[in-house]
């Protein structure tokens, strides 16, 4: 494993700019695309044994000049959809949930669009994001000692046009009220239930939110940063958060209720992690359930995750995401259970940001200046981790409707 600093740097005579080739190609982009450098970047390339190169380049925090490492937790947005279906299929095989089932009878509620109200949501739809759900009515600012169940009842997170299982969208909500029912079935908090399912057994240090992290570990966040250069999230001082939920005005999480609020460890997006780490959450499907001789999932339920519940044809979904600014057509065109597949040989798809046509299976990320991507190379085995920090909510600049940084670290 290779693993270098990209810095530009002067000569004496200050005459000659130097730089590394990741600093260099994020310099073409920058004059190409009229966008500035990003704050971080980090990129991790890896096969089934393991890491096969690592280039970072640029800060983890701006105010203290601290350079970005490889292992340094950063969020990791919508790519923790894919590690939460993780925990998800090991409660499936221990027989503690159903895909199939109708969701109401696990929430101890009835969960209904009100335009279908004969028509079971299930676990499937849930994490295909084909329940009819929508973020209409938000998902993630009920507080600790508040019910998710209010948001799900308001009629704005309904998409009263299409039933069920009819179409796909983009929905954060479907994750919250997935991990709702992990944590009805097993009596666990959320986040120490992933820990316990998925995280500790791969031996990885990481946490939904940040309570479940030690203080060693939030010192090192990744801050996030908006295109402007203003940090939005995990700017922790070199400490833990005092409060990682969101709070109406009290932190003490004894409050929490198993099956309230599945948004509070933010199941959808709030996975903080490393890009070291995250590798072995590629090497598990990589390896059909088995990360160096150890099995976490049957090879049928990595199938399963991987895939496609939904490909795209005209009338049949949305390809981008609402919840963001960034509403790039084609961006979505083949989904499994929080798996992604690329290239999609579809009039209307530009989801190949890699440009060679092969179908790679994972997830994008992004949130809060970051633009992030896990994705597999099944047939070869091989894979590619990246993330970005100081971006813009759009993705910009790409041939694709990934952004251009985004193209650039794909190779």
């Amino acid at each position: 494993m290779s693993e270098f600093i990209d810095e530009a740097d002067r000569s004496q005579s200050g005459s000659r700019l130097r730089c590394g080739w990741i600093t260099c190609l994020l310099l073409l982009i920058s004059a190409t695309v009229g966008a500035g450098e990003p704050v971080a970047t980090v990129r991790i390339a890896f096969d089934r044994r393991g890491i096969t190169a690592t280039q970072v380049h640029g800060f983890a925090d701006k105010a203290t000049r601290r350079t970005v490492t490889a292992d340094d937790p950063v969020r990791i947005a919508s790519i923790s959809k894919l590690v939460t279906t993780i925990g998800v299929m090991r409660l499936v095989e221990a027989g503690k949930l159903d895909l199939e089932a109708d969701v109401s009878n696990l929430l101890g509620w009835r969960l209904r669009n009100p335009a279908f109200p004969d028509a079971p949501v299930t676990l499937r739809l849930l994490l295909s994001h084909r329940s009819s759900l929508t973020d209409g009515a938000g998902y993630w600012q009920v507080p600790l000692g508040g019910k998710l169940r209010g948001v799900a009842e308001d009629r704005r997170a309904w998409d009263t046009a299409h039933a069920p299982g009819a179409y796909f969208r983009y929905a954060n909500l479907n994750f919250p009220l997935a991990a709702q029912i992990m944590e009805q079935v097993t009596g666990e908090r959320f986040d120490k239930l992933m820990r316990r399912l998925v995280l500790e057994p791969l031996g990885i240090d990481a946490c939904f939110n940040w309570d479940s992290c030690d203080a060693t570990t939030a010192a090192h966040a990744v801050v996030l940063y908006d295109v402007d250069g203003k940090s939005v999230r995990d700017d922790n001082h070199g400490r833990k958060p005092a409060c990682a939920v969101v709070s109406d005005g009290s932190c003490d999480l004894s409050r929490w209720r198993a099956g309230e609020n599945g948004g509070l460890f933010s199941p959808q997006g709030g996975l903080r992690i490393s890009a070291n780490d995250l590798t072995r959450i590629g090497r598990l499907l990589l390896g059909n359930g088995t990360v160096d001789g150890k099995r976490l999932l049957e090879p049928a339920s990595v199938q399963t995750m991987i895939a496609p519940q939904w490909q795209y044809s005209p009338g049949n979904g949305k390809t981008f995401e609402e919840d963001t600014g960034d509403v790039g057509q084609g961006f979505f065109c083949r989904y499994g259970l929080a798996v992604q597949t690329l290239a999609t040989p579809v009039q209307g798809c530009r989801d190949d940001p890699f440009g060679d046509g092969i179908a790679r299976v994972g997830h994008s990320g992004s949130a809060y200046g970051l633009q992030a991507g896990l994705w597999l190379d099944t047939k070869s085995g091989t894979g590619v981790i990246w993330f970005a920090t100081g971006m813009p909510d759009e993705r910009l600049g790409g041939k694709s409707a990934f952004s251009a940084v985004e193209e650039a670290l794909a190779h």
